[in-house]
């Protein structure tokens, strides 16, 4: 019998080698904030259990189970029997997207992003008083959340790259529109087309990213094939720094946030933190750090849908910071530094910036 929806077909394997011994249960964000069942990834391949056995279907009573995650992979590290629930999530999304039942912020996202160049559908960017698409050694790739909302941190990365004498420009970027897969829909085939051709008149040969997303959509999405077909490699900024002398130091207690994006999905644990370690000799980690990281609950479309749990989710992660008496927070994600500031409490006095931000702000002090 041909199977009801895709996901039976592609991971039927994988969700019936879930062996529900809850594991996963430890980092789960969600589930950590709820305590509902439902919401960990063993609650929900129990439900997709029964949707294979056609005991119930795929339909909007399932919305808020199925569409709660953000993708952040902490089950999947976690799991014992090699489930890769991430995958899973985005698959189901889709087959419910299909057959018309989504979750209405993700349907929104996914109109604005038909019509509009970026998630917020927002017409004119920060310009951030640099040329853009002219031949350069390096193309540096903002993303929406550092164009639109997180424009001091990306300031300060320019800034740096600046004092950093990097032969850089900026393009006239569009969204990478990896997003839309997270939440049940298609890649947008015109948004990819349009970064790579700007990518490419730059003749640029390395793009960096400030944003681990974007990242990660170059590097494994087939709408960017070109890029390596024509020899251009995609790096993530802790990656491009870890390299430099940077002769600045700070004699805070500095902790770092290990993105979902940077660290689980992309393997990169080690360059921010060489990065860290250079320019913070009280450098301490978090109780949860690398593969075990805490997410800060802004992944998978949940800030959109579902932004009082992701701020209370972010709220959790904050609780490790003071736990260690850090008094800087660093990451290397402009949706992390976004979600984690606008959860950070009043009387809580340490300070939240990506790595960059904080490079060039010592760099500006020394020199000032």
């Amino acid at each position: 019998m041909e199977a009801k929806y895709d996901f039976t077909r592609k991971f039927r394997d994988q969700v019936l080698r879930c062996s529900s011994c809850g594991f996963c249960r430890a980092r789960c964000p969600v589930f950590g904030l709820t305590k509902r069942p439902a919401l960990n990834a063993r609650g929900k391949m129990m439900l997709l259990k029964e949707v294979m056995d056609e005991a119930i279907d795929l339909d909007d009573e399932l919305i808020d189970t199925l569409f709660q995650c953000t993708t952040c992979a902490s089950c999947s590290e976690q799991c014992p029997s090699g489930v890769n629930v991430p995958e899973i999530i985005k698959q189901v999304r889709k087959d419910m997207v299909h057959i018309g039942s989504c979750h209405p912020a993700f349907v929104g996202m996914n109109k604005i992003l038909q019509r509009h160049t970026n998630i917020y559908a927002e017409d004119e960017p920060e310009d951030f008083e640099r040329q853009r698409n002219r031949k350069a050694e390096y193309v540096y790739f903002i993303g929406c959340v550092g164009s639109y909302r997180e424009d001091v941190p990306t300031m300060a990365t320019l800034d740096l790259l600046d004092r950093l004498e990097v032969d850089y420009t900026l393009i006239d970027e569009v969204c990478c529109s990896g997003v839309l897969e997270d939440i049940g829909y298609a890649i947008n085939e015109e948004l990819a087309h349009k970064n790579v051709e700007r990518i490419l008149a730059t003749g640029a040969k390395t793009v960096i990213t400030g944003c681990p997303y974007c990242s990660r959509t170059f590097n494994d999405r087939p709408q960017y094939d070109r890029l390596r077909d024509e020899g251009v490699n995609v790096i993530h900024i802790s990656q491009f720094l870890k390299d430099f002398d940077l002769n600045v130091k700070t004699d805070k207690r500095v902790t770092y946030h290990d993105p979902c994006d940077l660290g689980r999905h992309c393997g990169i644990y080690e360059e921010p933190r060489e990065i860290v370690r250079k320019i913070a000799p009280n450098y301490v980690e978090m109780r949860q750090n690398r593969a075990d990281a805490l997410c800060c609950g802004a992944g998978g479309g949940v800030r959109g849908a579902y932004a009082k749990n992701s701020i209370a989710m972010a709220r959790l992660r904050l609780k490790e910071v003071e736990e260690v008496g850090a008094d800087i927070l660093l990451t290397d994600c402009n949706s992390c530094v976004h979600n984690l500031s606008n959860a950070k409490l009043r009387a809580q006095k340490f300070k939240i910036y990506t790595i960059t931000q904080f490079i060039n702000q010592l760099m500006g002090q020394e020199r000032g």
